[in-house]
């Protein structure tokens, strides 16, 4: 009798213990789901990372987290992403911040439109010269996109100014808008070069005909 009921009673057990197992399982993706709320800015910063291999939709990922730090509030000075003891930093610090943004996000629409871009339009691509226009032309909207927001970075760069106020912490965005107001840094160029370089490409893909390869 001790030994039927030692077994019942461990089957029993068990049976207990499967069930608060499975319980937790069905409550974890609800507590996971509601344990880390993105509402300000820097959250969506922190979620913006490099990728080994640029991959299109790892681009479209950040620009996505970037696109939204720049819509979203931000998050009071106590947990800013530098130390802030006054309104004249808390308000260099969001301009700044504003800035940096735009400028990490002409560098992903670079970097997408690179992925559609040619270089040179070879003899021997002239059987896939429509897809090639066609590359070209969504190339052309990225980059052309971009710069919107070069005019941006160049807008909270002016508002950042050049007050005796530098916020170390950030020094990297400090650097960028010296780079920007001194002229060191011009994206306008860059991304003009890349527009120029990719109507030429435009214009040797539509003079070729059966007779080029």
């Amino acid at each position: 009798m001790v030994n039927n009921r030692f077994i019942a009673d461990s089957k029993i057990v068990k049976k207990t213990i499967l069930l608060l197992l499975l319980l937790l399982l069905l409550l974890l993706p609800l507590t996971s789901g509601f344990s880390y709320r993105i509402l300000y800015a820097e959250q969506y910063y922190r979620l913006y990372h490099l990728h080994f291999y640029q991959y299109p939709d790892d681009t479209m990922e950040n620009i996505y987290y970037l696109e939204e730090a720049l819509k979203a509030d931000f998050c009071n000075p106590l947990y800013a992403l530098s130390r802030i003891e006054n309104k004249k930093e808390w308000e260099r610090y969001r301009n700044l911040f504003r800035m940096h943004v735009n400028l990490r996000l002409i560098d992903l629409y670079l970097t997408l439109g690179s992925k559609y871009d040619k270089m040179q339009a070879f003899f021997y691509n002239e059987p896939w010269k429509q897809d090639n226009l066609k590359s070209l032309e969504i190339a052309e909207q990225v980059y052309n996109t971009a710069i919107a927001y070069w005019k941006e970075a160049k807008t909270w760069s002016r508002k950042a100014g050049y007050s005796f106020l530098c916020l170390d912490q950030v020094q990297k965005w400090e650097d960028e808008r010296y780079r920007i107001q001194n002229g060191d840094l011009d994206y306008g160029e860059i991304i003009k070069s890349h527009l120029q370089r990719l109507q030429k490409v435009r214009r040797d893909f539509l003079a070729m005909d059966k007779n080029t390869y």
